[in-house]
């Protein structure tokens, strides 16, 4: 077992049964133009991760960690898509609409992909989940207990709700879970603040929080 140094106490966890999985890194959410920023939200704060899942991305690489990338995304029919959400965007900007990088949260279209900086390597799992958090209609509990996975390491966007719901999914499955500072990012500061603070809240209710630099020294990997 291996220890990281976290918040509210440290992290133990076997690397063999252990997944890094990288929430909805995906354009539409990230770049300038796309659907997030039509919104009106501010993309800067979280295209300014990048580096830090990038890094993240090489420690798991090289201590040999199951790697996961999500993306939240419909079919192009949206039949696994419920009418009440679909219903929750504004109109002209709901999911299926054609936004500024095509139809919005749609499998294939060009803001739908990850993006290239912190793609899939092959072999590495893509798992398109049709709501916030990553259980959900995706079988990926299943494949999970198929590796013998018990702990999973935590990053990507947003903070507060298809990363908090995921974990907070991982955790109701028995799965230790860490999220990783740096590397998750709200459009609204504030929220990931509070967010980590609820995690973390009655001893770890939730998971842990790490800083990346615990992360690395606990593998003991380098920066290459």
């Amino acid at each position: 077992m291996i220890e990281v140094t976290a918040v509210p106490d440290n992290f133990a966890f076997d690397p063999e049964r252990t997944a890094l999985v990288v929430i909805d890194m995906q354009r539409d959410f990230i770049e300038p133009g796309g659907f997030g920023a039509a919104l009106g939200n501010d993309v800067t704060p979280l295209a300014a991760i990048i580096p830090a899942v990038q890094q993240l991305l090489d420690i798991a690489r090289q201590a040999g960690l199951l790697v996961i990338h999500t993306r939240e995304s419909h079919l192009p029919d949206l039949s696994d898509c419920p009418p009440a959400k679909r219903a929750g965007g504004p109109p002209g900007m709901q999911i299926g609409d054609v936004g500024p990088m095509g139809r919005i949260l749609v499998r294939g279209e060009p803001g739908n992909q990850i993006l290239e900086a912190v793609a899939p390597l092959a072999g590495e799992w893509v798992i398109d989940k049709p709501g916030k958090g990553m259980f959900y209609a995706t079988g990926l509990h299943e494949r999970l207990q198929q590796q013998g996975i018990d702990s999973l390491i935590f990053a990507g966007v947003t903070t507060e709700v298809c990363v908090q719901t995921s974990m907070r999914e991982a955790n109701d499955r028995g799965y230790r879970c860490l999220l990783i500072d740096e590397a998750t990012e709200s459009y609204f500061p504030e929220f990931k603040q509070a967010t980590l603070a609820m995690i973390t809240a009655q001893g770890g209710i939730v998971g842990r929080v790490a800083r990346l630099q615990q992360l690395q020294a606990s593998l003991g990997v380098s920066n290459d």
